[in-house]
């Protein structure tokens, strides 16, 4: 039994599976690199030694007090690594157990706020209706933040499966807009979309590709104030779809570009248009693009607008 822990410890591979992360972020494995690399260290002293030194006792001395020295930092640091690790993967954990158990009764209160709302059972006065449309609109945002950090926990575990097949994206760019066009309307806002070529088909994950283009296409319409244009462009360059959204919105401050990918974050500014967002959707596409094998990137000034681009390859 003791030897059988004593290879499950040894197993770098599983051990690193456990955490949920690549290989070169495990602490098992960083370990052991350090390792060789003290290795090393340890017969460079010991070879400088012997050449400035006479005496081989002391020679030996230093380099065993040099190793014990660089092992016992090495295991300080592996250690620190790992209990961030297991920390990540119980957070990641909890988000995916949480999110999963409140998505059956936020739909039961969506569909019962439906049938309420429907008048099948009983008569519904016009206060009472708008009342039920709050609860419908903040269920939906519940809906939409627990799916976001569904999406967030499947991707930090490595559990988003790529499921690829070929498909037009510029179908898929104008069904999006199709699904936007009341929203944008209800925003006066104008969306252009412009092809440029004969675009060849993609082989890849529409569907993860689609929830791309939803985030942008939603971020360019709630952020553009009244009167706004937003402009989509679609290219091909090389071997890649090239993709561009951009808007004459409220921009994004030079100071705050740079947090702009990372989970939660939301700029100052943008508060004071739009109260609503989860600070995920750049997070979730940035991670999804990277996935399929494209870049993203964006421009962007404060009251000027933005303008947000990424590349995919078409196979």
């Amino acid at each position: 039994m003791n030897l059988k822990k004593i290879g499950e410890q040894l197993n770098i591979i599983e051990q690193c599976k456990k955490y949920k992360i690549p290989l070169w972020e495990c602490p098992q494995f960083l370990f052991l690199l350090m390792g060789i690399l003290i290795i090393v260290t340890a017969i460079t002293a010991y070879l400088i030694g012997i050449h400035y030194l006479v005496d081989p006792l002391l020679v030996a001395f230093i380099v065993l007090l040099i190793t014990a020295f660089l092992l016992i930092i090495a295991f300080s640091i592996t250690r620190s690594f790992e209990r961030l690790a297991e920390a990540n993967r119980l957070k990641s954990e909890f988000i995916s157990i949480v999110s999963h158990q409140l998505r059956t009764p936020l739909s039961n209160l969506n569909w019962v706020t439906e049938l309420l709302m429907s008048g099948k059972l009983g008569n519904i006065e016009v206060n009472q209706l708008e009342y039920f449309k709050i609860l419908k609109e903040n269920t939906a945002r519940m809906q939409s933040l627990v799916s976001d950090l569904l999406t967030v926990s499947r991707i930090e575990t490595a559990r988003l499966p790529l499921r690829k097949t070929v498909f037009s994206i510029e179908d898929l760019v104008r069904d999006l807009i199709s699904k936007f066009e009341p929203f944008a309307k209800g925003s006066k806002v104008k969306i252009n979309f412009e092809v440029k070529e004969s675009l060849p088909r993609i082989f890849n994950d529409s569907n993860q590709l689609r929830q791309v283009i939803d985030n942008l296409l939603d971020n360019a319409i709630r952020y553009t104030r009244d009167n706004g244009e937003i402009e989509i462009k679609i290219s091909k360059k090389a071997k890649n779809i090239y993709f561009e959204i951009k808007d004459n919105g409220v921009g994004i401050p030079k100071k705050d570009q740079k947090y702009i990918f990372q989970k939660f974050f939301r700029s100052e500014n943008v508060l004071k248009y739009q109260t609503q967002g989860s600070g995920l959707g750049l997070y979730i596409s940035k991670a999804i693009i990277e996935r399929l094998g494209g870049k993203i990137g964006f421009k962007s000034q404060e009251g000027i607008g933005s303008t947000f681009w990424f590349t995919i390859p078409i196979e």
